[in-house]
This record gives structure tokens, sequence and C-alpha cells, in this order.
């Protein structure tokens, strides 16, 4: 059986490597040698160029490719700068259009699915850094009963949900998501509004989303948001300061958009365990947090044989036993009345 041209493609070139961010992408780049008519060729065409990173599944690591894109016949060519090797030729590649190129979004190339992480050169960016953006929108508790009018909110403001996810967040989770709070004085009483009941976290794309949606939540305050900003989600839905119906990272690169797009980046199961005590003797199944320390100090943990970072780290538990009930409180009740509110007010 003859394998296929993607195929041999892949096959001539393997493994992957770190890139370097900003280097020049013509003539002679890290001992890479190119034929005068590939030069001449890129001096003609647009391009862009995009870091990108790919899981390998054999190594357990992530590899980092240089990814050029022309618009002008939707060719691809990749680069492996640490090993000074061309990666793949300059191939036409039909599946892969311009509105996929945005950082953070995922594109799949000759079966390889790559994440861009990042623009490979000022001209990329300045090019297409203004296009699309991921953000995290989060519906906080006192606002999840208007599920059905949020969703209409956000894709009204041009957004796009990509992934969607209802979950009950453990103290613990709490804890890590508002760290950055936890010098405040209401630092406690977030914690205990945040884990009193299900949130919906979605991951929205959109132009200069991140912005964008800091501006349709309105201000923090929600009595600040009815008098300067009636018409926001905190102006319409808000209550206090704390219950303020929805939040939103000041960045792309927030570590609360890191925990939410692992968890929506795949079916989850939640399952309760019965045993004496659960919380502990799951827990020390699991092992640390972290994968890696899982490694050398629980071996035969689950984070240690299936994590692969933090954020990757294979399975959530219980922490504290007071959180128990909580976390296995069942949702079914919670989920039919959303499914309705989302029918009604959605689609009515």
């Amino acid at each position: 059986m003859t394998s296929s041209p993607s195929a041999n493609r892949w096959a001539a070139h393997g493994g992957g490597a770190s890139v370097a961010k900003g280097s020049s992408r013509r003539g002679r780049r890290s001992g890479v040698r190119r034929d005068p008519s590939a030069a001449a060729a890129m001096s003609q065409d647009d391009r862009f160029a995009f870091t990108a990173e790919w899981y390998d599944p054999n190594a357990s690591l992530f590899r980092r490719y240089e990814l050029l894109y022309y618009p002008k016949d939707g060719s691809v060519e990749m680069y492996d700068v640490k090993n000074h090797r061309t990666f793949l030729k300059r191939t036409k590649y039909e599946s892969l259009h311009l509105e996929d190129l945005f950082v953070g979004n995922k594109v799949t190339v000759f079966s390889r699915h790559l994440t861009l992480v990042d623009y490979g050169d000022q001209y990329t960016a300045r090019k297409l850094g203004s296009r699309k953006e991921k953000s995290l929108a989060l519906i906080k508790p006192d606002a999840v009963h208007k599920i059905g009018e949020l969703i209409d909110i956000i894709i009204n403001a041009g957004f796009t949900i990509t992934k969607a996810k209802m979950m009950v967040l453990s103290r613990k989770e709490a804890a890590d998501f508002y760290v950055d709070h936890q010098s405040k004085p209401f630092y406690n009483e977030l914690l205990q509004f945040i884990t009193s009941g299900p949130i919906v976290a979605m991951e929205i794309l959109g132009d200069d989303a991140v912005c964008k949606w800091k501006t349709l939540l309105g201000p923090a305050n929600s009595a600040a948001a009815q008098t300067d900003a009636p018409e926001s989600i905190r102006g319409s839905f808000g209550h206090t300061g704390l219950r303020n119906a929805a939040h939103g990272p000041d960045s792309v690169a927030s570590a609360a958009q890191e925990m939410v797009t692992e968890l929506c980046s795949g079916p989850c199961i939640a399952m309760e365990i019965i045993q004496p005590e659960p919380p502990k003797v799951f827990r020390d199944f699991c092992g640390p947090s972290d994968p890696e320390i899982a490694r050398h100090l629980r071996p035969g943990t689950l984070r240690a044989v299936f994590g692969k970072n933090k954020v990757q780290n294979a399975v959530h538990c219980t922490d504290l036993p007071e959180d128990g009930l909580l976390e296995v409180r069942p949702a079914r009740q919670t989920w039919d009345s959303v499914i309705e509110s989302f029918k009604v007010e959605s689609y009515t």
C-alpha cells in the first residue's frame, strides 16, 4: 500500500523544536539555506508567520515550529528552527484559511493539530493582531438563571461562543481563580459567593475580545454600572460589587482563562465516590496537583501517570470534606432550568 502525499511530506521531516521569536524570515536564518528562487518568491508574495505548538504524545512534550502561510495561493511552510532545517516544504493546503490565523486558535495541517501561540514577526502582528482574539466570559452564580438572555447579548455583540461548560468551583479552585484578591477584605465573602452555586464558563471569540467583553460587562460595582452603563451586563443583571453577574479577565494570558480553557477543551466525567474517607483517600490517589512533583514524590498516582502540567493534570478531586457535598450536589435541576431558559429566552 502506498502512503499519501501528506504522509510522505511529514515522514521526510521528523521532530519538533522551540522557535526563536521575531527573527528575520528572509535570506539565511539560523543556518537554514534557501535557494534563490524561494527567496525571490518570498520577496514577491505576502506571507504571515506564526509560532505554532504541537503536543508530541510519544515524547510527552510540546514541540514548536514556525508556520508560514501564503494567502496568494493558500500554501504553508514549516521550519524546525532548533534543528536548523525545513520541516515542511512550501505546499498548497486548501483546508487552512486566513480567517483561521489568530493567536490562540487551533489549526490542522496535514493531520497535525497545531496551536498558534504567538505571532512570528512584527509584520504579522501588525496586520493580523487586531483581528480575532479569545477571552473568558464567566457567568456567576447570581446570574446563571439568566443564561439564555446573556448568551443572546454575547452573540448579538458579535462574539462567537467556541466553548462552554457549567461547573461548581471548589473552594481551592476559587482561591486559585481569585488569587490576586487574596489580600482584599472581601476575599472570604467572594470565595463563599463564587462557590455557592454553578457558574458557566465560556470561551468567546471576537475582534479585540478582551477589551470588548470588559466594556460589555460594565463597571465592576453593579451600582456604578446601573448609573454609568445601565445597558451593560452588570448594569442590567448585577446586584452588588461581588454579586455582579459576570467576570472577564484583564488579559488574554490570564491564568483564569488557562484553567477554564482546559476544562472546556473536551468532555469531563464527574463521579461521586463513596468511601469511609473519600476526600483524603482519593486525594492521595490523585497525587500532588503538579504532575512533575507527583512523578518525583508519588510516581504511581493518577497525576504522575497521566498529567502533563499544572493545568492539564488529568483529574480534579475534592480537597476538603466540607466541599464534598457542594461538589456532588445533583445538577440535573439546574441543568434543566438552564436549558429551558435558553430555549425560551433565546429562541422565542
